[in-house]
């Protein structure tokens, strides 16, 4: 008497259905492609390193910079 069928079941049950699988794969190639071309293309603004930080005493009366209304 050869138990390899019902284990192979046994196993089966605790994979995710096939769609789900595909899904995935699916979703990393996409976000491969993705990575891929924004590597190729490069950084949008090299410029720009990040806000620019008021010295002190400017507070929020630096040129260029909104106070958000406040």
């Amino acid at each position: 008497m050869d138990h390899a069928p019902a284990r192979e079941r046994a196993f089966a049950r605790f994979l995710p259905p096939p769609a789900v699988c595909g899904f995935l794969l699916l979703l990393g190639v996409v976000f491969a492609g993705a990575y891929a071309a924004g590597a190729a293309v490069g950084p949008v603004a090299p410029g720009i390193v990040g806000p620019a930080s008021s010295g002190p005493g400017q507070g929020d009366a630096t040129p260029g910079h909104h106070s958000g209304g406040h």
